[in-house]
């Protein structure tokens, strides 16, 4: 493996043996970088499957032409590798535990909400049902209200003209039926569109973030690089084995016995105050981030119950009785004012009695039935809580990884650039000697 390496790090391979090996490296590395590449742009940003092959054929060709022909490209390509720890690292996992929760939660939120309106359109419609056929009880009633008041004296002159009441009864409901069903679908489409919109927004800003994350991974690699290469002082407090055999050739090993605080070693698992600090601010951003996601999850949660619970009562929503009582008494005579009328005509001056009449209608208004057709709320995934759980496991555990991966991004650096290291390690002895001086 180490031969490999001091392979791979060379500026120019020695023989046709170093080239071919150095080939041959290089081509596998394109190979998994390719297939991770498809993947990642086909599962993860959505894309079409045969503009994801295109993209990650050309990408792997012009990655091994790069990476074979260009040694500081090896050496950037190489610290992208840790770069990933770092806080680009965890933006890229961010986007990606953002797409997962989009797409497998909001879709889940949204159809438990149209189950919700479900149950709302069942109500009304079973309820206007069953207020509409009451209006059939008081055309019954108007009947035999009628039918009882032309039940007089056999005498004609006593018989009213018409005794029925005139009653109109809505027997057409399909107007009705109508404007509810427009209604439910202009729903239904509203909340088409808004699932579609948040599905697109976030599809397009994770693949923006996507983008933008990887240049600037390739971005800040080489901006370590440059820094590394023209300034002595950047990333340069470290006690590697180079420093230490320096101070041993130089006979000053007490350099490094008392050595200050600013100074680590790069294999330890020593934080430096800066280090702590940083780490700390990125869990708290972090944090943040977990308490959005848990409220999309919250709500996700919410949905369903709210959901569940509707379902359920409004299938032990009791029959409400209603009842009709119509009760009379009327009598006929002729008034007091005219009675030598009734003595010439020979009519009974008394008052006449009708028919007393005393009846009650019994009607029930309904307001669920089994035959409203309503799919059954859909659970939280719990799987899709495992991943953003595992995720964000990782995610926290790249805060603190991250200081790891930027020292070995150094000794990437350093394997590459041999010559250059010395003369860093060199400027660090020089600036522990002047300050021992002092």
């Amino acid at each position: 493996i180490a031969d490999l390496w001091w392979v791979y790090c060379k500026p120019v391979p020695a023989d046709g043996r170093e080239l071919w090996t150095l080939f041959t490296q290089c081509s596998c590395i394109t190979a998994v970088i390719g297939g991770l590449f498809y993947n990642w742009m086909f599962a993860s940003l959505e894309y079409s499957w045969h503009l994801s092959i295109a993209m990650s054929i050309s990408f792997s060709l012009l990655l091994l032409l790069t990476l074979f022909l260009v040694h500081p490209a090896r050496c950037v390509f190489s610290m992208i590798m840790p770069t990933l720890g770092t806080k680009q690292g965890r933006k890229l996992l961010l986007s990606t535990c953002i797409m997962v929760t989009v797409v497998n939660i909001t879709p889940n939120i949204m159809s438990n909400i149209k189950t919700i309106l479900l149950v709302i359109k069942c109500i009304c419609k079973n309820s206007s049902d069953s207020l509409l056929n009451s209006t059939a009880l008081l055309q019954a009633a108007s009947l035999e209200f009628g039918d009882a008041i032309q039940e007089t004296l056999h005498s004609t002159i006593y018989r009213p003209m018409n005794g029925r009441f005139q009653f109109s009864l809505l027997q057409n409901t399909s107007s009705i039926y109508q404007q509810m069903d427009l209604a439910g679908e202009k729903i239904r489409r509203d909340f088409l569109s808004v699932e579609v919109l948040v599905k697109d927004s976030v599809r397009v800003g994770n693949r923006l973030v996507a983008g933008f994350s990887m240049l600037y991974l390739c971005f800040e690699s080489t901006w370590y690089l440059k820094n590394y290469l023209t300034n002595l002082h950047f990333d340069n407090f470290y006690i590697t084995k180079k420093l230490e055999r320096l101070a041993v050739d130089r006979k000053a090993p007490h350099l490094l016995v008392g050595s200050p605080k600013n100074l680590i070693r790069p294999t330890g698992l020593k934080l430096s105050r800066e280090e702590l600090m940083v780490c700390l601010v990125q869990a708290m951003l972090l944090t943040v981030a977990l308490m959005l996601m848990l409220v999309v999850v919250a709500m996700d949660h919410f949905a369903f119950s709210v959901a569940d619970t509707a379902l359920r009562k409004a299938a032990q929503f009791s029959v409400v009785p209603v009842t009709l009582h119509i009760k009379y008494k009327v009598g006929a005579g002729i008034p007091w004012i005219l009675p030598f009328v009734s003595k010439i005509l020979g009519l009974p001056s008394e008052e006449l009695s009708l028919q007393d009449f005393e009846k009650s209608y019994h009607h029930y208004l309904i307001f669920s039935s089994a035959h409203c057709r309503i799919s059954p709320p859909t659970p939280p995934n719990p799987s899709v809580l495992l991943v953003v759980g595992l995720l964000f496991c990782i995610l926290y555990s790249t805060v603190f990884l991250q200081t790891y991966a930027s020292r070995l991004c150094r000794k990437i650096a350093s394997s590459f650039f041999q010559s250059w290291e010395e003369k860093r390690v060199l400027y660090l002895y020089r600036k522990l000697s002047r300050r021992q001086k002092k």
